[in-house]
């Protein structure tokens, strides 16, 4: 569905990501994980077209991409729930769902009923200001408004970030529902490893802007895995 190939990017004079290469299916969760600072939210952004790759190739829906703009990607079905939310605190519930709606055709924009199905709570509190909400209902609105457009492919950068244990059990069944549909991709950014592995399909490692570990889930991939990422905390 969506596939990088020996990707790197630049920002100014400085390499950040170094011929990393990852692939997403529809029905399948993959994990990307690492400390911070090794290029994960930047792979994130070249994935939805909001920084232009330096070389290699990226891939949707088996067609080779030029460089391609963030909305242009999301109008082919690219959803993104960035690091940090990144909702509009001024606007009300029901205007940051209505946002995604420029990527749609007139007859579509319209919330489907199972993103309120998926958080209750923010039909509850349509019509408050965005930045009234506590943090975890900050982040079940981020993920909802990426659902709006209706996504094939669902980026999400650490959606567990600073979030209370229930939501993030909510958020994990979402992750779970989409999954098992098997119409959508979803490609997860994570550093809360148990909550990765508990859905993840496919893991990729990355230090210092490269992949350096990854594979299909198994039990001697968890332990490779487990044993780099407690080194690199260590």
């Amino acid at each position: 569905m969506i596939e990088a190939e020996n990707v790197t990017l630049h920002y100014g004079g400085s390499q950040i990501l170094h011929g990393v290469s990852l692939s997403a299916t529809p029905g399948h969760v993959t994990c990307v994980l690492g400390n911070n600072g090794v290029g994960k939210t930047s792979l994130m952004n070249l994935l939805a077209g909001r920084h232009p790759r330096s070389g290699g190739e990226l891939r949707l829906m088996g067609e080779r991409l030029g460089r391609v703009s963030a909305q242009e990607m999301a109008r082919r079905g690219v959803g993104y729930v960035p690091q940090g939310r990144a909702i509009f605190p001024m606007l009300t519930v029901r205007e940051n769902l209505e946002t995604g709606f420029g990527c749609l055709p007139r007859g579509g924009r319209k919330v489907p009923d199972e993103v309120y199905d998926s958080f209750p709570v923010l039909a509850e509190m349509a019509n408050r200001r965005g930045g009234d909400l506590s943090g975890g209902q900050q982040q079940q609105l981020a993920i909802a408004r990426a659902l709006v457009i209706r996504p094939k492919i669902l980026l999400m950068d650490e959606p567990t970030e600073g979030i209370q244990p229930n939501i993030i059990s909510q958020i994990g069944r979402v992750i779970r529902d989409l999954r098992d549909g098997g119409e959508i991709a979803v490609v997860l950014v994570e550093q809360y490893f148990d909550f990765a592995w508990d859905l993840g399909d496919s893991f990729a490692l990355m230090e210092r802007g490269q992949v350096v570990l990854d594979g299909p889930r198994s039990d001697g991939l968890r332990q490779g895995l487990h044993g780099r990422l407690s080194a690199m905390a260590a």
